[in-house]
């Protein structure tokens, strides 16, 4: 990676095909930011003494949820367009989302801890709070490497760069050139943005949990305002490049702000419980 001038650029790594798969470094960081953001979680709910063997069976559901939920949050925002029907809601084939995968795993976890193995969910979704944001910092890598989620041109530093002969990700080929020329463009690196705003989060969520005491599980809503309010805002900077939109937002901005009230309100609940 080298910085030019104002802007920073590095050659991608493009998506590979070994026969009818296709192999990219989007998927396998998404894995590891799953394996490392668990295993950080685990180690955080042992420490207190809480169900290892529960709390990981948590995780083995939230595996499966976290699909389901990825592939299946960006249905609504296909519904309408031309020749989009039930064979491409049900297929494995289409866009995943990272707030759907979020969201599916924390209700498959529910599902499993509380539910099914009659576990005080609470408790665990503490644990589970400071590791989605580790997951999320190992899993924008991928994003970084086959260099995804570009946003509108720019002249900020840490704007990204493309030039001749680059291949960058399938949603933004069109900005790519092969001309001889200085430049294609650059434009805001938003998924570098929220790698860097995760990783900063990550070291003040657990500077905060150290000094702050909430009620049982508040954790959980205090990082889903953060992050759904996170994503309202980096968002805005990819309107009109190729994102779902409803008006004059993105589907992301939408499921961001969802997320953030939903998690406000789970905040408020269980900081009211507290005091009682």
């Amino acid at each position: 990676m080298e910085i030019i001038f104002n802007s920073i650029t590095y050659p991608p790594i493009p998506i590979q095909r070994i026969g009818s798969v296709a192999f990219s470094l989007h998927g396998v960081f998404a894995a590891l930011g799953f394996y490392f953001g668990s295993t950080y979680a685990l180690k955080l709910a042992e420490k207190k003494g809480l169900d290892y063997d529960l709390f990981s069976d948590g995780f083995n559901w939230a595996l499966f949820g976290a699909i389901i939920g990825a592939r299946f949050f960006t249905i609504p925002a296909h519904i309408g367009d031309y020749g989009y029907g039930l064979d491409d809601v049900f297929s494995i084939v289409g866009s995943y989302s990272i707030m759907g995968g979020m969201t599916g795993g924390i209700v498959a976890a529910y599902l499993r801890i509380k539910i099914i193995g009659n576990g005080n969910f609470t408790v665990y979704a503490d644990c589970a709070a400071p590791a989605l944001i580790l997951g999320t910092v190992i899993g924008r890598i991928g994003d970084l490497a086959i260099v995804e989620h570009l946003g509108r041109a720019t002249t900020f530093f840490l704007g990204y760069e493309i030039l001749p002969g680059y291949d960058v990700a399938p949603q933004h080929n069109r900005l790519e050139c092969l001309e001889p020329m200085v430049t294609c463009g650059t434009f805001h690196h938003v998924a570098m943005y929220d790698l860097i705003f995760s990783l900063a989060m990550f070291f003040i969520f657990k500077k905060m949990q150290r000094r702050y005491v909430f009620g049982s599980g508040a954790w959980l809503g205090l990082w889903a305002v953060w992050y759904g309010l996170l994503r309202v805002i980096l968002d805005s900077l990819r309107f009109g490049m190729g994102d779902s939109t409803i008006g004059i937002f993105t589907w992301n901005q939408i499921g961001g702000l969802t997320l953030a009230i939903c998690g406000l309100a789970y905040f408020y609940s269980k900081k009211d419980l507290e005091k009682t």
